[in-house]
């Protein structure tokens, strides 16, 4: 498969606004763009939505990559909403020739704090613990709004955990940091179970999010795109 037929969806983790993805997508384009979740960007941002309306949005946007097959990598909050959109996809008949979930153990394994979902200081608490390089600074007024978007993605996997729903049938790579608080080999062993296809797994030196901007990662997701 060629790269100009093969286009990548990159999904964010909860809280994120894309921005630490740049450098990801610089190696990966022109093939590849980051997901924008509703309730995110212009006039419906800070509106609650849905795990589903976000899921729906983000099949929207990869079958409107320009390629006619499409790649879905999600990193921590962002693996689960891919697993859900690479099942919704197939559902409407698009292919999908790999999903790449980072940072996440596998569904079955997944866990939210409740309060996590409803406390700034107890979601800065969870984000510090898994990569204090999540939050802007306590003097930053961005800081806020990091948190209150976190707050709404977490309350959202807690939905996203509570309800059954398909496997997807595409081949899924499961990647992680050595060093990553939020998942071990074994949970991340387990998206085998999580798929009706094939599963991989690879760890990477560093933490939660050192990965995503290392070259080794990049030359890992051209290897998955051609290989899957």
């Amino acid at each position: 498969m060629t790269a100009e037929r093969l286009g990548t969806l990159v999904l964010p983790g909860a809280g994120s606004f894309g921005g630490e993805l740049k450098p990801l997508l610089d190696e990966l384009r022109p093939s590849a763009r980051i997901a924008r979740y509703p309730g995110r960007f212009g006039r419906d941002f800070g509106k609650d939505t849905t795990f589903a309306e976000v899921v729906d949005a983000c099949a929207d946007q990869a079958r409107n990559l320009p390629a006619e097959r499409v790649m879905l990598v999600g990193h921590s909050f962002g693996a689960y909403v891919a697993h859900a959109t690479a099942a919704e996809l197939e559902r409407r008949g698009t292919p999908v020739h790999a999903l790449v979930v980072v940072g996440a153990d596998a569904p079955r394994l997944l866990a939210v704090p409740q309060a996590v979902g409803s406390d700034r200081e107890a979601v800065a608490a969870y984000l510090e613990r898994i990569d204090p390089r999540l939050l802007p600074d306590p003097s930053d007024e961005w800081r806020d709004v990091v948190l209150d978007t976190a707050m709404r993605d977490l309350r959202l996997l807690r939905h996203y955990s509570a309800a059954p729903r398909p496997h997807p049938r595409c081949p899924v790579f499961a990647a992680r940091g050595a060093r990553d608080p939020l998942t071990s080999a074994e949970g991340t062993g387990e998206w085998a179970g999580a798929t009706a296809g094939t599963c991989a797994q690879r760890t990477f030196p560093g933490g939660h999010s050192d990965l995503l901007n290392t070259s080794a990662f990049a030359d890992w997701l051209r290897a998955v795109a051609t290989r899957a």
